[in-house]
């Protein structure tokens, strides 16, 4: 069941890209001849307004074909106004990075309904109290739950380190204990830390960590749309700073997860609640949205830097080192993906 779940949103995740490529295609009046879903021999297909909409056998994937777009022919011309390679460079931008905004778009849709549905959070009911804290000196206890902090209202744990980093001096917490409330002051101090990076880092804290307690926060539309937006940013940023730790090697190359690590990270959402399955699809899909957009040649963000190329020195670049760059690009690519898969046998076995 674990196997089809997976396989099921990860065809959905990228039916979603590459309907934002159809798109953003058909807008410019591309037309788009092939729409797949998964690589190599066809399983099914049909013909619909001119495009061959098809399953293929390896469904790890999927890509559109667009009249005069071919990767191995960079140089292919085919005439028409409805060829993909007579579109102004700023044209085929725009439906290059429609996938990738399709995913984040997906996400933000994912993330409303959760908000709708119910998001759960970590209760902001204090666990352990480290000795000697400045939480301890105010008086904290086991159980107590935080109300508020200054003017802010606390409804989850991580409005309460959100609050205090973004704070400067004491602090006024409200806590509820025993059905009462009582005021604290506070002086948070700074200590040493770990980022959700293993970075070291300094930052205000009090001393405190979290009960293992759930709270569900339900939405209105209206406050739903700020969920939806603040997740898929925090979402998109702490991918592409996990990219860039990754590059510059703080993050070990022992760490990058492959297909298995995936299809267990969603068979494992699946049996949970259906709200975990949307949670995680959405961190997936804008995971797919901002590996999209790097700038490496077979990629929508390489596409995207020739096109740019193409608009500031008003021409074409080389058919040589377009399929030279290309070529590497699938290189890192595949390299990327067979280490993915030998760290979760690691995982798996070692």
């Amino acid at each position: 069941m674990g196997t089809i779940t997976f396989l099921l949103v990860l065809s959905f995740l990228v039916f979603f890209h590459e309907l934002g490529h159809f798109v953003a295609a058909r807008y410019f009046g591309v037309k788009v001849e092939v729409f797949s879903i998964g690589f190599g021999k066809q399983l099914y297909a049909k013909e619909w307004r001119g495009t061959r909409w098809q399953f293929a056998l390896i469904p790890l994937g999927g890509y559109v074909k667009m009249k005069g777009q071919d990767d191995t022919k960079p140089g292919l011309v085919e005439a028409g106004n409805d060829s993909y390679n007579n579109k102004t460079p700023w044209q085929r931008i725009v439906i290059l990075f429609a996938g990738p905004f399709a995913n984040f778009l997906l996400a933000a849709i994912l993330y409303f309904v959760i908000a709708l549905a119910g998001a759960n959070s970590l209760s902001p009911t204090v666990g352990k109290i480290q000795e000697n804290s400045p939480a301890m000196r105010a008086g904290i206890k086991e159980g107590d739950v935080i109300i508020r902090i200054n003017n802010t209202e606390i409804k989850t744990w991580e409005q309460i380190g959100k609050t205090i980093v973004n704070t400067n001096g004491a602090l006024s917490f409200l806590i509820k204990r025993d059905g009462k409330l009582l005021p604290k002051t506070i002086q948070p101090h700074v200590s040493d830390a770990k980022n959700i990076f293993r970075e070291n880092i300094r930052k205000r804290m009090i001393g405190i960590s979290p009960a293992p307690k759930l709270v569900t926060i339900y939405h209105d539309p209206a406050s739903a749309i700020g969920y939806a937006w603040d997740k898929t940013i925090e979402s998109s940023k702490m991918i592409f700073q996990g990219v860039q730790k990754l590059i510059q090697g703080i993050i070990p190359s022992s760490d990058i997860g492959g297909v298995i690590s995936i299809g267990k990270v969603i068979s494992d959402a699946s049996e949970s609640s259906i709200i975990a399955l949307f949670a995680i699809t959405a961190l997936i899909s804008v995971n797919l949205g901002v590996l999209n957009l790097l700038p490496i040649p077979a990629l929508d963000g390489g596409h995207i830097m020739f096109n740019l190329y193409e608009i500031i020195t008003r021409r074409k670049p080389s058919e040589r080192v377009f399929i030279y760059l290309t070529v590497a690009g699938w290189i890192i690519l595949a390299s990327l993906m067979l280490l993915g898969i030998y760290n979760d046998i690691n995982r798996l076995f070692g």
